[in-house]
């Protein structure tokens, strides 16, 4: 198991890898969250000026 760890004396270019992958992924996911929320509110504001004009 401790071989598997150290990944042949690269574990820490690996497990850098690992971790700034995760960084993105998540960095990516919360960014996309945020922008959807965004549209959404958008969206709403459009619909809400689109009524109300009619």
């Amino acid at each position: 198991m401790a071989d598997f760890f150290d990944m042949g004396g690269y574990a820490a270019f690996v497990w850098a890898a690992y971790g700034l992958s995760a960084v993105a992924l998540v960095g990516l996911a919360l960014s996309s969250r945020k922008q959807l929320k965004k549209s959404a509110e958008d969206v709403e504001a459009a619909r809400a000026r689109r009524k109300g004009g009619s």
